[in-house]
């Protein structure tokens, strides 16, 4: 026994050392920029890693780095007091945020150089047009419109904290995808956004960024956060990423993001240039290949949940049919289920799956349920009920009966239901993307987050496309399995 421990313990600092340090990113251009710096440090520190890009939001890499499903990611001072640490002061220094962390497990780096504060912007004309030039001035205009990002809406150090600071009068707010924000802005369709200071649209689309007279955003200085284990399995790396203290400003943060943005490059080319190494185009892929591989994984998504829903859903709609108090309190919860909003459902799942596949999964099972269960009873109780005594009356047993009666009489209502549940499953997984479960969705957020129509195409023909096989393939099953005296009895 004492000998399998000393060689466990043996093994243990080797197998970490083989598996790559996961480096997480959040779903804008800046934090897929960083995250390929990490993964470009790594690599030249000679530590294999790997980029998981636009994973969500704060609180999913949070999460998913607590829990070890990632290694790294880069976060920002002001995120991290607000949102992250309880009972830390708003302005807390970095040694002070390092002691706050380190008993999580987690390590912090020190400034990377650059503050990438929140702020509100306005077109430079209309800000000018109605003298607009802090946000102090903004009470003066409680007839604006607010377009800020869904998290800022929701964040104490965004529009809550902001608008009690200043008094602001405004209620036509609306919660807008960042990258979205900026069209809206310049198509009149909203009056203020909210922006990050170093990002690349600010210039280009003339917006002014409102004074924040009264010193309410916090400073936000980007470091990268990561687990303290990585101090013993990848020290090189770390010792890596600590070098990269101080050596961005904004003014370089935000050409790397313009570069992307604006001008189409790739992440890894803008970050090889910064480092003066040559960019890493091994995970390149083309059209064919990238479709294959997105293929493959939402095909999964959606068949192993649909799979595992018909194993459940059909016994509890039998159990709904059989049983009618119970199988109200049946369709009543599966129903509950259905609405609860997709992104939340998948994020409700990170605590108890980690991220990737398995909670997407999970998720889309859930939402799978419903259509099966209520077909299911509705085809069971939809039975004329001369048949059920003509069958009762032959001395059938009612397992019998259920097998070669009823459920064959109810296949149609039953394939209806799953059919729904797989036309349901192809769209909603597009989401599995924001919590690392790949497929169709991950080209629609690139696609989103880079203002770039051919990737979302890339990811939403095909989906439209799977959803109609779906269809077709279900109603192809529901006439193979339809005895063909009920096919010539609906024909009629």
């Amino acid at each position: 026994m004492g000998r399998c421990l000393m060689l466990l313990a043996l093994l243990v600092p080797v197998l970490a050392q083989s598996m790559p340090v996961r480096i997480g990113s959040k779903v804008f251009t800046e934090s897929v920029i960083l995250g390929e710096l990490a993964k470009a440090t790594a690599q030249q520190a000679g530590v294999d890693a790997v980029h998981q890009r636009e994973l969500g939001g704060t609180s999913v890499l949070w999460k998913a780095l607590l829990q070890g499903d990632i290694d790294v990611y880069s976060e920002y001072t002001g995120t991290i007091t607000h949102e992250l640490l309880k009972n830390v002061a708003p302005d807390a220094d970095i040694p002070t945020l390092r002691a706050q962390l380190q008993p999580l497990g987690i390590g912090i780096t020190d400034s990377l150089g650059f503050n990438n504060t929140y702020a509100v912007g306005m077109l430079a004309d209309k800000a000018a047009q109605l003298h607009i030039s802090r946000l102090s001035d903004l009470v003066a205009h409680p007839e604006l419109r607010f377009g800020f990002s869904n998290e800022f809406i929701d964040r104490a150090d965004g529009w809550p904290g902001i608008r009690q600071r200043y008094g602001l009068p405004q209620t036509q707010v609306r919660g807008l995808d960042h990258a979205l924000s900026y069209r809206a802005v310049a198509s009149g369709a909203v009056d203020a956004i909210d922006l990050y200071s170093t990002d690349a649209e600010i210039p280009y689309y003339y917006l002014l960024t409102l004074d924040d007279d009264k010193h309410y955003f916090p400073r936000y200085e980007a470091v990268y956060l990561y687990r303290l284990a990585l101090v013993q399995s990848a020290p090189r790396f770390v010792n890596s990423l600590q070098k990269l203290a101080g050596r961005i400003d904004e003014n370089t943060m935000r050409q790397m993001n313009a570069k992307v943005k604006l001008k189409g490059m790739k992440e890894n080319v803008v970050v090889a240039a910064f480092l003066g190494i040559q960019p890493d185009t091994s995970a390149d892929k083309g059209l064919a290949a990238r479709l294959l591989q997105t293929s493959i994984e939402h095909i999964k998504l959606v068949m192993l949940s649909l799979g595992l829903a018909v194993l459940l859903a059909i016994p509890l709609g039998v159990l709904a049919a059989r049983l009618k108090r119970l199988g109200q309190v049946v369709i009543g919860l599966t129903g509950i289920l259905q609405t609860v909003p997709s992104l939340a459902m998948f994020v409700f799942m990170i605590p108890v799956f980690g991220i990737g596949t398995w909670p997407a999964i999970a998720a889309l099972f859930l939402y799978s349920l419903l259509p099966i269960v209520r077909n299911t009873h509705a085809g069971l109780v939809g039975i004329a009920p001369e048949l059920r005594e003509s069958a009762a009356a032959m001395g059938l047993p009612r397992g019998v009966r259920l097998r070669r009666i009823e459920l064959p009489l109810a296949t149609r209502s039953i394939l209806a239901g799953i059919k729904t549940a797989a036309v349901i499953n192809v769209g909603t997984a597009t989401l599995a993307a924001l919590i690392g479960a790949g497929g169709y969705g991950q080209p629609i957020l690139t696609g989103i987050r880079l203002d770039n129509i051919s990737l979302i195409l890339e990811g939403a023909i095909p989906a439209a496309i799977l959803a109609l096989l779906a269809q077709g393939v279900f109603e192809g099953i529901e006439r193979w399995l339809t005895p063909r005296g009920l096919r010539l009895q609906a024909r009629q």
